[in-house]
């Protein structure tokens, strides 16, 4: 085993532990939500996964946009089919070992199809690029897309252009020096996309190509390792969580609204005339809140669906009431618990706590109160998040912890009280309208 080998080996086993480490940081943020059962009707699930975040389903609902979207998955899954190869050059210091242990014809098949993916990939990003920057459609320049967010995107799509241009330029040096009978470059490989670099290395010598594949394959490969690390901070942890949050996403038809466990147990409580209300209350046991003042008070499923947001802005460009110019974006929604509940985690790892919360703090009641709760948020959602959830428990804490509704809802609410329906007269006066 060389030096470089000792080297790359050393690259590989950080990259893995650090990404390893943070993973393992964002899950435990998650489990900081509240439990919620969505291990029911397994096979609906894996259904949902399967066409929803495997097939794309939904993302070719704005074709551009999905035809190109589909490009990226296809070659993200299909490229790093040669990860395994370099990983394994790398180790033992081989060059290009499968090419040993699988036929011919399917070795130039696979790495052939590999280089028409890249340069799909290298365009469908160029083009995302003119979208975003010079196109600038609206749904990624709203408020909440500050400088952050919209660089975020740019370096992803800038990064996925350079690996698959390193790939591409990998191939080419690579079959240049094995046309000049280089030992060490003796396998030959199809290459439809790399042949066309060819005339531009020709004038190179041998030490300088093999300086530019090595500098190619060296940079493809930790680009790709740095890549995977990048995710974990970026809106692009959704190549990971997609799978998760479709399966456990909500089955029930849309606009179907459970009744809050802790509101339950408390009618319980109320109709037992046995039972007493404080006898497990503790300081370290208070009563159960009312709906989600904070992140933490937030089940899991949510907390996972903020990490798998990607920021596409679909759920804001068709929620009403942001189309008519109310505050509210299902898209900040999402991003700002995901901030806040990641907040709370490095507070915990720190042994640190704040005066915070995610209600007032980040999200402000007009916010949430501009919401029509018609669902179309979820609807447009490319993996079936739910930012309706999130607002629905929030307006649950505003309204039976802090009797903060509108004016509108308070009165609704008196009448329901008084007259058992949200009108303005009693029962005895509900039919006088057919006497007159």
């Amino acid at each position: 085993m060389g030096i470089s080998n000792i080297i790359f080996l050393f690259v590989f086993i950080t990259a893995i532990y650090f990404f390893i480490r943070n993973l393992k940081r964002i899950i435990s943020s998650i489990k900081l939500g509240r439990n919620v059962d969505r291990f029911d009707r397994k096979f609906d699930r894996w259904k949902n996964m399967f066409r929803v975040a495997l097939g794309q389903s939904k993302m070719t609902r704005r074709p551009v946009a999905g035809i190109l979207h589909i490009i990226l998955y296809l070659g993200f899954i299909i490229i790093n089919i040669e990860i395994i190869e370099i990983i394994v050059d790398g180790v033992f210091g081989t060059h290009r070992f499968l090419s040993f242990i699988i036929p011919t014809e399917l070795y130039n098949f696979l790495i052939g199809s590999f280089e028409i993916l890249a340069f799909l990939v290298f365009v469908a990003c160029l083009i995302y690029l003119a979208r975003r920057n010079l196109l600038k459609i609206k749904r990624f320049w709203s408020k909440e897309m500050t400088k952050w967010p919209r660089t975020d995107a740019n370096l992803i799509l800038i990064f996925e252009i350079l690996l698959m241009g390193a790939f591409l330029l990998m191939n080419a040096s690579d079959s240049l020096l094995n046309s000049r009978g280089d030992y060490y470059y003796s396998v030959h490989f199809s290459n439809p996309i790399s042949q066309f670099l060819i005339p531009f290395l020709d004038s190179f010598s041998n030490k300088n190509l093999v300086l530019i594949e090595r500098f190619s394959w060296w940079f493809h490969i930790v680009g790709i390792l740095g890549f995977l690390n990048y995710v974990l901070i970026s809106k692009h942890l959704h190549i990971f969580f997609a799978f998760p949050s479709t399966y456990y996403a909500n089955l029930n038809p849309l606009g179907q609204f459970t009744n809050l466990e802790s509101v339950t147990n408390e009618v319980k409580l109320m109709m037992n005339p046995n039972s007493d209300p404080y006898s497990n209350v503790t300081d370290s046991n208070p009563p159960e809140s009312f709906g989600a003042k904070d992140a933490n008070d937030l089940n899991w499923v949510q907390l996972l669906n903020a990490y798998s947001c990607t920021e596409c802005g679909r759920c804001t460009s068709n929620c009403p009431a942001n189309e008519t110019g109310k505050l509210l974006s299902p898209r900040k929604i999402l991003m700002d618990t995901r901030d806040r509940i990641t907040e709370i985690s490095e507070n915990k790892r720190k042994g640190l706590e704040d005066d915070k919360s995610l209600l007032g703090d980040y999200i402000t009641p007009e916010e949430l109160w501009a919401c029509t709760s018609c669902n179309a948020c979820t609807e447009a959602c490319p993996i079936e998040l739910d930012p309706l959830s999130i607002i629905m428990d929030m307006r649950r804490y505003l309204v039976m912890e802090q009797s903060a509704a509108p004016t509108e809802l308070n009165m609704m609410f008196t009448n329901v009280e008084n007259n058992g329906a949200p009108w303005q007269f009693s029962a005895a006066d509900r039919l006088n309208w057919k006497d007159e």
